[in-house]
């Protein structure tokens, strides 16, 4: 095939479907020999789909793939590997009580006779690591390394068995603003040695400082493929959401009231004894909006769980309204005022075989506007589910369908429907835009900002700084299980959050408690 451009991967006309949806509807992707490609889309349009086909986790049903214009068929990802391609996966698939070395030759062990040769494995990890400027340590246990080396231990597993060209599943929702600086680094350093990678992500801004190329799906089609110097932020974001979206979060300055919620002084331990929680204090104020930033694992889940009911303190006393609810039941937290859009929208936010009428009284289903003669009434149920769907704009075929036949974008706004309307004096949204694209991400910003401006108090944990600085009307930052400090977000950076939630020592002046 003559032509001056050298395409690495490219796909024709892929058609990938599932019951009752057509994921990929004849998508056409091509990469270039050593560049990084950015492959944008709503959740839901296809994007994993499509790479978990390059990857040979899928056979498709009409289409053709070429790898250095060869056409191929990748029927298993060994067959992948053996063409060159790793995938780097949303979630890592590592074993946390073995070494980093262990882990990137495990089911490629370089033998010596019918030993492992684990000194030739680690010579050639460390040597790996040094070249894409990775700074590894081979000998450490999983477990004792960031999630930001675990990332990188994953990128490892890929070179080591040989791959050209790298897929890169939304690589920076668990990193901090430090660690996406150094991501991007190693993918250029892996550029500049003649890798090509795939990108898939839904965050603009990334792909305008990392990408070269970017091409956007929408509802399982391929909508446009361009240069990223050709484009900009308000563009990608119209071509992948079908209308002009608002990235600014609008909002008036905040006139923050009495307290709402008191933390004071909470230990947690885990069943090993190890504390999770601190010593932690805080308070949020009717009218504001408290954000807290860290990095994942730093005692935000288990400061929501107490605040909630689901796990007990060990000392120290949570008061709602000067009421002391520490350790009370959910259902007691729920019924005093506190409503929780939880981090994990599966385990803690649905029951994912309810309809999603049922989902909407999921705290509420004993109350007498639901009854008739002591059994649910369903025709009521239904009524105010409806109500709530078309209000929060929650795309569902219909009221009785199963929660777990919405994408994740809908099922977000189902719960967020059910926590609003309880009419709470606390609503705590604990990561309430992950993994969501931006038209539903301006969605529910909106709708947080609307409850602080009713009086509320919204305690808001995120992972993502853009969003905790563009949404909080203050900042708390913690730190293995600590407030380290309270920053106003007019007043403070992204570089000097992410120093905090790194645990860099405070900076005198730097820090304006509040």
């Amino acid at each position: 095939m003559m032509n001056d451009i050298n395409y690495v991967v490219e796909m024709r006309n892929i058609t990938k479907r599932f019951p009752g949806i057509i994921a990929n509807d004849h998508i056409s992707f091509k990469v270039r020999k050593g560049e990084i490609h950015a492959l944008l889309g709503e959740n839901g349009a296809g994007k994993s789909t499509l790479m978990n086909v390059l990857f040979g986790l899928y056979q498709p049903e009409e289409g053709q793939i070429l790898i250095n214009e060869k056409e191929v068929k990748i029927t298993d990802p060994n067959v992948a590997n053996d063409l060159g391609i790793g995938m780097v996966h949303q979630h890592f698939m590592l074993v946390e009580n073995f070494t980093v070395t262990e882990n990137i030759i495990l089911g490629s062990e370089p033998k010596k006779g019918l030993k492992i040769n684990y000194q030739e494995a680690r010579k050639t990890v460390t040597a790996l690591s040094e070249k894409y400027g990775l700074k590894v340590n081979p000998d450490a246990k999983i477990e004792d390394i960031s999630v930001g080396m675990q990332q990188r231990v994953e990128i490892l597993k890929t070179l080591y068995r040989g791959a050209d060209i790298l897929i890169f599943d939304e690589p920076t929702a668990v990193l901090t603003p430090q660690e996406i600086l150094e991501l991007a680094d190693i993918m250029n350093n892996l550029v500049n040695e003649e890798k090509s990678i795939i990108l898939i992500t839904h965050k603009l801004k990334e792909i305008m400082e990392i990408a070269n190329s970017v091409t956007i799906i929408r509802r399982g089609r391929v909508i446009d493929s361009l240069l990223v110097q050709d484009t900009n932020p308000d563009e990608l974001a119209s071509k992948m959401v079908g209308r002009e979206v608002t990235f600014g979060v609008e909002k008036k300055e905040a006139s923050p009231g009495n307290n709402i919620l008191e933390v004071a002084n909470i230990f947690v331990k885990d069943y090993r004894g190890v504390q999770l929680l601190n010593g932690i204090s805080l308070e949020v104020k009717e009218g504001e909006i408290l954000g807290i930033a860290g990095v994942d694992g730093n005692g935000q889940s288990e400061l929501i769980d107490v605040i909630t009911g689901l796990r007990n303190a060990d000392g120290g006393k949570v008061l709602l309204k000067g009421n002391d609810i520490t350790n009370h039941t959910p259902r007691y937290i729920t019924e005093a005022g506190v409503s929780h859009i939880p981090e994990d929208r599966h385990k803690r936010g649905l029951i994912l075989d309810f309809t999603v009428g049922e989902n909407m009284v999921m705290e509420t289903y004993f109350y007498p506007d639901y009854q008739t003669n002591h059994l649910l009434d369903y025709q009521k149920i239904n009524q105010h589910a409806e109500k709530l769907i078309e209000e929060f704009d929650v795309r569902t075929p219909s009221v009785n369908t199963l929660a777990r036949a919405l994408s994740g974008g809908n099922q977000q706004k189902a719960i967020i429907a059910r926590e609003v309307d309880k009419d709470p004096d606390l609503l705590i949204a604990a990561q309430p835009t992950r993994g969501l694209d931006v038209g539903a991400i301006e969605f529910i910003h909106r709708r947080l900002v609307e409850q602080r401006d009713k009086g509320k108090a919204v305690l808001l944990i995120s992972l993502e700084v853009d969003e905790i600085l563009s949404l909080s009307d203050r900042i708390a930052v913690i730190y293995e299980g600590q407030i380290v400090g309270i920053v106003n977000p007019k007043e403070t950076t992204e570089q000097e959050l992410g120093l905090m939630m790194a645990g860099a020592a405070k900076q005198e002046g730097a820090i304006h408690h509040e």
